[in-house]
């Protein structure tokens, strides 16, 4: 029986070869891109940050003692940098076409220490983060923080709840709420944007207020 011998395989396809290949898999590429199974991994996405105003402080008390201002505790849907949205009830959603600069948490808190320094410079606050030793910590919750479009119109909503605590007592002296709701200033997300800066600072002043009206004991 004659034995049959294959071909040589070519160590290394040709150039035409190779050529067909790769206009085979740029094809292919192109279609599950079409077919949304490539996502655009290279789309970049708009960073907001914020710059809430808050309402100047007249006549504030004496303040010869420190304060920390601890980052927010927040349910998982707000403990993100993702900008949260409701158009139902029980519901939460998020903007496709940007995100906050940071995990709403730390942003509002690294927002809520720059408040205290333009409105009260005479206060020394910090972060926890900081290894201080305050006389009092500012504890508190995001419970809610996103744009709602439940009417006619966007508007954001901001709501925190905090307690002033006694340092090293750790015993709570005020217990302070702040809310606000601002329209959407514009269509679309810059708009949701401005109307969070405005919230914000309306309930940043809110807090503000209520920290320095709190007994020192």
């Amino acid at each position: 029986m004659t034995d049959i011998v294959p071909d040589k395989i070519p160590d290394r396809p040709t150039r035409s070869i190779r050529r067909r290949h790769l206009l085979a898999l740029g094809g292919s590429a192109a279609m599950l891109a079409a077919c949304g199974v490539i996502p655009e991994v290279n789309k970049p996405l708009n960073l907001y940050s914020l710059s809430p105003k808050v309402a100047p402080v007249d006549n504030p008390p004496p303040l010869n003692w420190q304060l920390v201002v601890a980052e927010p505790k927040a349910g998982a849907d707000l403990a993100t940098n993702r900008i949260a949205l409701t158009r139902a009830a029980n519901r939460i959603e998020y903007f496709a076409e940007g995100v906050w600069s940071d995990a709403a948490p730390a942003l509002v808190q690294s927002k809520l220490i720059e408040a205290f320094e333009d409105v009260v410079p005479q206060l020394a606050v910090g972060r926890d983060s900081a290894g201080l030793k305050p006389d009092y910590i500012l504890q508190s919750e995001l419970r809610d923080f996103q744009a709602s479009y439940a009417g006619a119109g966007g508007e954001a909503v901001v709501r925190i709840t905090a307690k002033l605590v006694k340092m090293p007592e750790r015993r709570i002296v005020s217990s302070i709420s702040a809310e606000a709701r601002k329209p959407s200033s514009g269509a679309g997300l810059p708009g949701i944007v401005s109307a969070f800066e405005s919230a914000l600072g309306d309930a940043f002043s809110q807090l503000i207020a209520g920290v320095l009206a709190a007994p020192q004991t």
